[in-house]
């Protein structure tokens, strides 16, 4: 499950999972899907009405979530699914890909935020990171969830 589009970063994950035998769902908004930027190869190609909408299905969809290197797009759908977790709304693993240090900073903040108390330890301890994609798929599949109260339900949000 990806966001459905065919450059970039995004459509070689997808052409590279669809070469390996791999079942493809991609997910993207109707507006880009105008821009033709909709991958038409994959195995199950769902156009939405919003981002929104994108993200709640792409979330819906997946086991788990990982984000590779990226810019501010995946940077705001990691950290998202991140709070969704530590919210209630869902038990889903969240990893990052560390390639080559790619998320060290970010790490740093995250690590900071809970220095200073404004991200509990266990929350902190959801987002699992690797530097290479086989141990980051061995820690999300055996990925335990902390124990928390839901604090509001998904249409509240």
């Amino acid at each position: 499950v990806y966001g459905g589009g065919n450059v970039g970063l995004m459509g070689l994950l997808a052409d590279a999972a669809l070469a390996a035998g791999g079942r493809v769902i991609g997910v993207i908004p109707q507006a880009l899907m105008a821009k033709e930027l909709g991958h038409r190869g994959v195995t199950d190609l769902r156009i939405v009405d919003s981002m929104h909408t994108r993200k709640a299905l792409m979330a819906d969809l997946s086991d788990a979530f990982i984000a590779m290197p990226g810019g501010f797009g995946t940077f705001e759908e990691f950290c998202e699914v991140l709070t969704w977790s530590q919210l209630g709304l869902h038990r889903k693993a969240c990893g990052l890909l560390n390639v080559a240090g790619f998320y060290t900073p970010l790490l740093q903040l995250f690590n900071d935020a809970t220095k200073h108390g404004f991200v509990r330890g266990e929350h902190r301890d959801l987002v699992i990171v690797e530097p290479t994609i086989e141990p980051l798929l061995d820690r999300l599949q055996n990925f335990v969830p902390v124990a928390a109260e839901k604090w509001i339900e998904r249409q509240e949000t």
